[in-house]
Protein backbone atom coordinates (compact mmCIF):
# COMPACT_ATOMS: atom_id res chain seq x y z
CA UNK A 1 0.00 0.00 0.00
CA UNK A 2 1.34 3.43 -0.87
CA UNK A 3 0.77 6.19 1.87
CA UNK A 4 0.34 9.75 1.46
CA UNK A 5 2.46 12.23 4.40
CA UNK A 6 0.82 14.08 7.15
CA UNK A 7 2.11 17.59 7.49
CA UNK A 8 1.12 17.92 10.94
CA UNK A 9 2.86 14.24 12.89
CA UNK A 10 4.36 12.89 9.33
CA UNK A 11 2.02 9.69 10.00
CA UNK A 12 1.36 7.63 6.85
CA UNK A 13 -2.19 8.31 6.02
CA UNK A 14 -4.45 6.53 3.91
CA UNK A 15 -7.67 6.92 1.98
CA UNK A 16 -10.57 5.11 0.04
CA UNK A 17 -11.38 5.31 -3.22
CA UNK A 18 -12.44 8.30 -4.76
CA UNK A 19 -10.67 10.55 -7.09
CA UNK A 20 -11.62 14.56 -6.99
CA UNK A 21 -9.83 15.20 -10.33
CA UNK A 22 -11.44 12.21 -11.92
CA UNK A 23 -14.63 13.39 -10.45
CA UNK A 24 -14.44 17.30 -11.74
CA UNK A 25 -13.77 15.99 -15.02
CA UNK A 26 -17.31 13.98 -15.26
CA UNK A 27 -18.72 16.97 -13.15
CA UNK A 28 -17.40 19.46 -15.30
CA UNK A 29 -19.79 19.63 -18.43
CA UNK A 30 -23.03 19.68 -15.96
CA UNK A 31 -22.06 21.56 -13.43
CA UNK A 32 -23.78 25.48 -13.11
CA UNK A 33 -22.80 28.41 -11.12
CA UNK A 34 -23.53 27.44 -7.87
CA UNK A 35 -25.29 23.70 -8.39
CA UNK A 36 -23.76 20.57 -8.72
CA UNK A 37 -25.17 17.71 -10.81
CA UNK A 38 -25.20 14.07 -10.33
CA UNK A 39 -25.53 11.74 -12.93
CA UNK A 40 -26.34 7.82 -11.59
CA UNK A 41 -24.28 4.73 -13.02
CA UNK A 42 -26.24 2.01 -14.00
CA UNK A 43 -25.42 -1.29 -12.44
CA UNK A 44 -23.56 -4.18 -14.38
CA UNK A 45 -24.26 -7.69 -14.17
CA UNK A 46 -21.56 -9.82 -12.19
CA UNK A 47 -19.76 -12.76 -14.01
CA UNK A 48 -21.35 -16.27 -12.75
CA UNK A 49 -19.21 -18.90 -11.20
CA UNK A 50 -19.61 -22.50 -11.94
CA UNK A 51 -18.19 -25.90 -11.11
CA UNK A 52 -15.71 -26.92 -14.06
CA UNK A 53 -16.13 -30.74 -14.36
CA UNK A 54 -13.11 -31.73 -12.27
CA UNK A 55 -15.48 -29.89 -9.43
CA UNK A 56 -13.13 -26.99 -9.68
CA UNK A 57 -14.71 -23.41 -9.74
CA UNK A 58 -14.28 -21.33 -13.48
CA UNK A 59 -15.80 -18.34 -14.70
CA UNK A 60 -18.71 -18.13 -17.33
CA UNK A 61 -18.63 -15.03 -19.27
CA UNK A 62 -21.51 -13.25 -19.81
CA UNK A 63 -22.80 -11.13 -22.90
CA UNK A 64 -21.12 -7.50 -23.35
CA UNK A 65 -18.22 -5.95 -21.84
CA UNK A 66 -15.92 -7.42 -19.22
CA UNK A 67 -18.06 -7.26 -15.75
CA UNK A 68 -17.09 -7.47 -12.14
CA UNK A 69 -16.66 -10.85 -10.47
CA UNK A 70 -18.59 -12.08 -7.77
CA UNK A 71 -15.73 -13.05 -5.45
CA UNK A 72 -17.86 -14.38 -2.81
CA UNK A 73 -19.62 -16.65 -5.26
CA UNK A 74 -16.18 -17.66 -6.73
CA UNK A 75 -14.74 -18.42 -3.15
CA UNK A 76 -17.67 -20.26 -1.82
CA UNK A 77 -17.28 -23.11 -4.73
CA UNK A 78 -13.53 -23.68 -2.89
CA UNK A 79 -13.52 -25.63 -0.27
CA UNK A 80 -9.83 -25.98 1.49
CA UNK A 81 -7.97 -23.23 2.63
CA UNK A 82 -10.20 -20.58 2.89
CA UNK A 83 -12.50 -19.59 6.12
CA UNK A 84 -15.76 -17.34 6.43
CA UNK A 85 -15.92 -15.63 9.97
CA UNK A 86 -18.20 -12.98 10.92
CA UNK A 87 -16.66 -10.09 12.96
CA UNK A 88 -18.38 -8.10 15.37
CA UNK A 89 -17.67 -3.81 15.50
CA UNK A 90 -14.12 -3.45 17.46
CA UNK A 91 -12.89 -7.04 17.05
CA UNK A 92 -9.64 -7.54 15.74
CA UNK A 93 -9.02 -9.19 12.46
CA UNK A 94 -5.06 -8.96 12.64
CA UNK A 95 -2.27 -7.17 14.61
CA UNK A 96 0.96 -5.13 13.22
CA UNK A 97 3.91 -7.73 13.79
CA UNK A 98 1.48 -11.14 12.93
CA UNK A 99 2.45 -13.33 10.90
CA UNK A 100 1.50 -12.47 7.57
CA UNK A 101 0.12 -15.88 5.99
CA UNK A 102 -3.20 -15.29 4.33
CA UNK A 103 -5.12 -12.90 2.28
CA UNK A 104 -8.37 -11.26 3.57
CA UNK A 105 -11.10 -10.62 1.37
CA UNK A 106 -14.06 -8.63 3.07
CA UNK A 107 -17.64 -9.46 1.58
CA UNK A 108 -19.59 -7.04 3.23
CA UNK A 109 -19.17 -4.51 6.26
CA UNK A 110 -15.77 -1.95 7.10
CA UNK A 111 -12.42 -2.42 8.42
CA UNK A 112 -10.45 0.12 9.49
CA UNK A 113 -6.41 -0.30 8.99
CA UNK A 114 -3.66 1.40 11.13
CA UNK A 115 -0.39 2.09 11.85
CA UNK A 116 1.61 2.22 15.64
CA UNK A 117 4.73 3.88 15.28
CA UNK A 118 7.41 3.14 17.75
CA UNK A 119 6.14 5.71 20.07
CA UNK A 120 2.59 4.85 20.33
CA UNK A 121 1.05 6.92 17.73
CA UNK A 122 -1.91 5.68 15.77
CA UNK A 123 -2.38 6.68 11.91
CA UNK A 124 -5.11 5.18 10.25
CA UNK A 125 -4.58 4.24 6.74
CA UNK A 126 -7.28 3.01 5.10
CA UNK A 127 -10.85 2.53 5.68
CA UNK A 128 -12.17 -0.20 3.48
CA UNK A 129 -15.57 -1.00 2.52
CA UNK A 130 -17.56 -4.41 0.59
CA UNK A 131 -15.64 -6.25 -1.93
CA UNK A 132 -12.22 -5.37 -0.62
CA UNK A 133 -9.29 -7.44 0.06
CA UNK A 134 -6.28 -6.53 2.42
CA UNK A 135 -3.44 -8.57 3.64
CA UNK A 136 -1.83 -9.07 -0.12
CA UNK A 137 1.57 -8.16 0.98
CA UNK A 138 2.18 -11.50 1.92
CA UNK A 139 2.04 -12.46 -1.90
CA UNK A 140 5.19 -10.11 -2.20
CA UNK A 141 7.15 -12.12 0.12
CA UNK A 142 5.93 -9.95 3.55
CA UNK A 143 6.57 -11.94 6.45
CA UNK A 144 4.78 -9.92 8.94
CA UNK A 145 1.70 -7.51 8.87
CA UNK A 146 2.82 -3.69 9.03
CA UNK A 147 -0.88 -2.71 9.64
CA UNK A 148 -3.97 -3.28 12.52
CA UNK A 149 -7.30 -4.37 10.55
CA UNK A 150 -9.99 -3.85 13.11
CA UNK A 151 -13.60 -4.07 12.44
CA UNK A 152 -15.36 -0.71 12.27
CA UNK A 153 -19.33 -1.98 11.82
CA UNK A 154 -20.26 -6.27 11.80
CA UNK A 155 -18.25 -7.52 8.65
CA UNK A 156 -18.49 -10.82 6.60
CA UNK A 157 -14.80 -11.71 5.90
CA UNK A 158 -13.04 -14.65 3.79
CA UNK A 159 -9.83 -15.48 4.88
CA UNK A 160 -7.49 -17.17 1.91
CA UNK A 161 -4.41 -19.28 2.58
CA UNK A 162 -1.20 -17.63 1.54
CA UNK A 163 -1.04 -21.04 -0.97
CA UNK A 164 -4.26 -20.95 -1.85
CA UNK A 165 -4.57 -17.77 -3.52
CA UNK A 166 -0.58 -18.71 -5.15
CA UNK A 167 -1.91 -21.52 -6.48
CA UNK A 168 -5.50 -19.33 -8.21
CA UNK A 169 -3.51 -16.97 -9.57
CA UNK A 170 -0.80 -19.48 -10.81
CA UNK A 171 -3.40 -21.60 -12.26
CA UNK A 172 -6.71 -19.25 -12.90
CA UNK A 173 -5.87 -17.09 -15.62
CA UNK A 174 -9.32 -14.98 -15.05
CA UNK A 175 -8.37 -14.67 -11.18
CA UNK A 176 -5.13 -13.64 -12.04
CA UNK A 177 -6.07 -10.62 -14.28
CA UNK A 178 -8.99 -9.48 -11.83
CA UNK A 179 -7.10 -9.47 -8.85
CA UNK A 180 -4.18 -7.63 -10.65
CA UNK A 181 -6.88 -5.25 -11.75
CA UNK A 182 -7.64 -4.55 -8.46
CA UNK A 183 -3.99 -4.05 -7.58
CA UNK A 184 -3.29 -1.95 -10.06
CA UNK A 185 -6.90 0.41 -9.38
CA UNK A 186 -6.01 0.62 -6.01
CA UNK A 187 -2.61 2.10 -6.74
CA UNK A 188 -3.83 4.38 -8.97
CA UNK A 189 -6.16 5.61 -6.00
CA UNK A 190 -2.94 6.06 -3.43
CA UNK A 191 -1.50 8.48 -6.10
CA UNK A 192 -4.50 10.28 -6.12
CA UNK A 193 -4.29 10.26 -2.48
CA UNK A 194 -0.47 11.40 -2.41
CA UNK A 195 -1.68 14.29 -4.47
CA UNK A 196 -5.11 15.65 -2.47
CA UNK A 197 -2.63 15.46 0.43
CA UNK A 198 0.49 17.33 -1.03
CA UNK A 199 -1.54 20.36 -2.65
CA UNK A 200 -5.16 20.38 -0.97
CA UNK A 201 -5.96 22.19 1.79
CA UNK A 202 -7.24 20.51 4.97
CA UNK A 203 -10.84 21.15 4.08
CA UNK A 204 -10.67 19.71 1.01
CA UNK A 205 -8.84 16.80 2.05
CA UNK A 206 -11.88 16.42 5.26
CA UNK A 207 -15.00 16.96 2.37
CA UNK A 208 -13.30 14.82 0.13
CA UNK A 209 -12.94 11.44 2.61
CA UNK A 210 -16.48 12.38 4.08
CA UNK A 211 -17.91 11.66 0.34
CA UNK A 212 -15.67 8.62 0.18
CA UNK A 213 -16.90 7.60 3.86
CA UNK A 214 -20.68 7.79 2.62
CA UNK A 215 -19.75 5.98 -0.38
CA UNK A 216 -20.58 8.92 -3.06
CA UNK A 217 -22.12 7.65 -6.39
CA UNK A 218 -25.08 6.14 -5.30
CA UNK A 219 -28.55 7.39 -6.56
CA UNK A 220 -29.24 9.07 -3.04
CA UNK A 221 -28.55 12.41 -2.30
CA UNK A 222 -27.82 11.56 1.24
CA UNK A 223 -25.47 8.43 2.20
CA UNK A 224 -24.40 7.91 6.21
CA UNK A 225 -21.17 7.59 7.11
CA UNK A 226 -20.66 4.59 10.25
CA UNK A 227 -21.07 5.70 13.40
CA UNK A 228 -17.89 3.98 14.30
CA UNK A 229 -16.21 6.55 12.28
CA UNK A 230 -15.33 9.52 14.73
CA UNK A 231 -13.69 13.03 14.18
CA UNK A 232 -10.22 11.61 16.22
CA UNK A 233 -10.21 9.02 12.93
CA UNK A 234 -10.74 11.70 10.55
CA UNK A 235 -8.38 14.21 11.96
CA UNK A 236 -6.13 11.23 11.75
CA UNK A 237 -7.20 10.28 8.06
CA UNK A 238 -7.03 14.35 6.81
CA UNK A 239 -3.33 15.10 8.94
CA UNK A 240 -4.54 17.75 10.84
CA UNK A 241 -5.70 17.67 14.07
CA UNK A 242 -9.20 17.11 16.32
CA UNK A 243 -10.01 20.73 17.12
CA UNK A 244 -9.45 22.09 13.05
CA UNK A 245 -11.63 18.90 12.29
CA UNK A 246 -14.09 20.12 14.32
CA UNK A 247 -14.15 23.61 13.09
CA UNK A 248 -14.55 22.01 9.64
CA UNK A 249 -17.70 20.02 10.40
CA UNK A 250 -19.23 22.43 12.23
CA UNK A 251 -19.07 24.92 9.13
CA UNK A 252 -20.17 21.74 6.91
CA UNK A 253 -22.91 21.42 9.30
CA UNK A 254 -23.82 25.22 9.15
CA UNK A 255 -23.41 25.14 5.16
CA UNK A 256 -26.21 22.06 5.43
CA UNK A 257 -23.23 19.51 3.57
CA UNK A 258 -23.51 17.60 6.59
CA UNK A 259 -25.96 16.89 9.52
CA UNK A 260 -26.62 14.15 12.49
CA UNK A 261 -29.42 11.62 12.69
CA UNK A 262 -31.31 10.86 15.99
CA UNK A 263 -28.93 8.16 17.11
CA UNK A 264 -25.88 10.83 16.34
CA UNK A 265 -25.15 8.77 12.82
CA UNK A 266 -23.53 11.31 10.42
CA UNK A 267 -25.34 12.03 7.06
CA UNK A 268 -23.27 13.76 4.38
CA UNK A 269 -25.30 15.29 1.67
CA UNK A 270 -23.75 15.30 -1.84
CA UNK A 271 -23.90 19.24 -1.95
CA UNK A 272 -20.23 18.97 -0.17
CA UNK A 273 -18.85 18.28 -3.50
CA UNK A 274 -18.93 21.92 -3.83
CA UNK A 275 -16.08 22.71 -1.57
CA UNK A 276 -14.00 20.12 -3.68
CA UNK A 277 -14.51 21.83 -6.91
CA UNK A 278 -14.46 25.57 -5.64
CA UNK A 279 -11.19 27.06 -6.71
Amino acid sequence: MIGVISKQNASVVRTGAFSPTLLTGQLSKRKRVGDVVMTTRKSTPKKIVRAKGNGKPAFVKTSGKTQPVDWAAFLGEILRGKSVLEYGANRTVFLQGDSADSVWYLQHGEVKLAVTSQQGKEAIVSVLGDNEFFGEGCLAGQPLRISTATAVSECTLYRIEKALMVRLLHEEQGISELFMTHLLSRNIRYEEDLVDQLFNSSEKRLARILLLLAHFGKESRTETVHPGITQEHLAQMVGTTRSRTSHFMNKFRTLGFIDYTGSGALTVNNGLLSVLLSE
